[in-house]
């Protein structure tokens, strides 16, 4: 028998472009280099799509690596891709741009509402650091928050999902049955989620299963089953709410 929204006790979060609007954060954090250069011709959707590609070479190559000092190697790869002249405290400025990255408008009272009726965890590849300056925006306190920089390795890798499966069952109680694994990267969660026989719901903020449309996310080559599909945090609430 199939579950339903409310047979699971826990949603673990990705919070990059399920949460918070990481692509627009990105975007913005790129303009001083953008203006520095006086190139107009460089667009949101490049931009994105090679972010997508240098971010993933980094945390496979680098797992270690706080993600401050991926986001800073990605702002100088960005520039040398594009033919860009960058110096030190433009790479530095981008790499500390995570607090200036906005939620989605949805988020904080989705959150609210979702933790009346489940815990909340946070599974994402950030520092501490970075996490701590996004959460409030977010309007909760989370039961528990498992990062990169805790794990020393960057998800899809399967260490940072048996971290979270361990580290439930230790801190709060919860076996992998009462999981509702909640994100937008199809590459970073669901096809590592699926895996490891986690249940699912994909947050579609880029409505990709409509439009194609990757943005900052990498590239799965077959999309992985889901059980549950919303576009959106908002929408998902209601959908727990009319259950």
């Amino acid at each position: 028998m199939d579950k339903g929204l409310k047979d699971y006790k826990v949603l673990t979060f990705d919070c990059y472009g399920t949460l918070i609007d990481w692509e627009t954060g990105i975007w913005d954090a790129l303009q001083p280099l953008v203006m520095a250069n006086g190139r107009a011709d460089i667009t949101r959707a490049k931009a994105l799509d090679a972010y997508s590609v240098f971010e993933n070479r980094l945390e496979t190559e680098t797992p270690n690596s706080l993600y401050t000092d991926v986001l800073s190697q990605v702002h100088c790869l960005l520039a040398a891709e594009f033919g860009l002249q960058t110096s030190n405290q433009l790479d530095a400025d981008f790499a500390h741009s995570i607090s200036q990255w906005p939620s989605f408008p949805d988020t904080a009272d989705a959150l609210r509402f979702l933790q009346t009726h489940y815990k909340l965890v946070i599974l994402s590849n950030v520092s501490r650091e970075g996490f701590a300056a996004s959460n409030r925006k977010l309007g909760v306190e989370f039961d528990a928050v498992y990062t990169a920089e805790d794990i020393g390795s960057y998800k899809p890798s399967a260490a940072n999902f048996e971290y979270l499966f361990e580290h439930l069952q230790q801190d709060l109680g919860l076996e992998r049955a009462d999981i509702l694994h909640t994100a937008q990267s199809l590459f970073h969660d669901h096809v590592p989620a699926k895996e490891f026989g986690l249940a699912n719901a994909w947050i579609d903020r880029q409505r990709l299963s409509e439009s194609g449309n990757w943005g900052a996310t990498a590239k799965v080559s077959e999309r992985p089953a889901v059980d549950f599909l919303f576009f959106s945090m908002g929408e998902m609430a209601e959908a727990v709410s009319a259950s």
